[in-house]
């Protein structure tokens, strides 16, 4: 019994690692590419709906050096031009946490996190919340 039990752990540990192997390649970090006006780097976020699109193109437009920022909402790549002697990939990574998004490798921002929309909030995927019907005032 020990040793099914020792085997059981084992196996979820090899599995939690290949798991965690798996996501790290999924969000692999992409190189800055120069384009006209400086750079572009892609960065995959946890963004899920138009109000997360609104919210990070929106905010990024403020962010020094950024030329332009736009959001793919089907692969949650945001896409963004840069003035790389204004800012660097990093900081744009950090800037998509304090918005309360991940930032491909890096952690959301959860206070941040809280104050997002509930359409934004993991497993929400956007959809409205049900409104009850109302019922008249002689209760039919």
């Amino acid at each position: 019994m020990e040793n099914l039990k020792l085997r059981m752990n084992t196996m979820k540990q090899l599995f939690s690692a290949l798991a965690f192997f798996a996501f790290l390649t999924s969000v692999a970090q992409k190189e800055p590419v120069e384009v006209d006006g400086g750079y572009k780097v892609e960065i995959k976020t946890s963004a899920i709906c138009e109000m997360c699109q609104y919210a990070l193109e929106k905010d990024l437009a403020f962010e020094k050096g950024v030329k332009e920022a736009t959001l793919n909402l089907d692969d949650k790549v945001m896409s963004i031009t840069y003035n790389p002697k204004k800012t660097d990939p990093q900081t744009l990574r950090q800037r998509i946490t304090l918005v309360g998004y991940h930032a491909d490798t890096l952690a959301r921002n959860p206070i941040a996190y809280d104050k997002l929309p509930m359409c934004c909030k993991d497993g929400s995927h956007g959809t409205p919340i049900p409104q009850m019907p109302l019922k008249a005032k002689d209760g039919n």
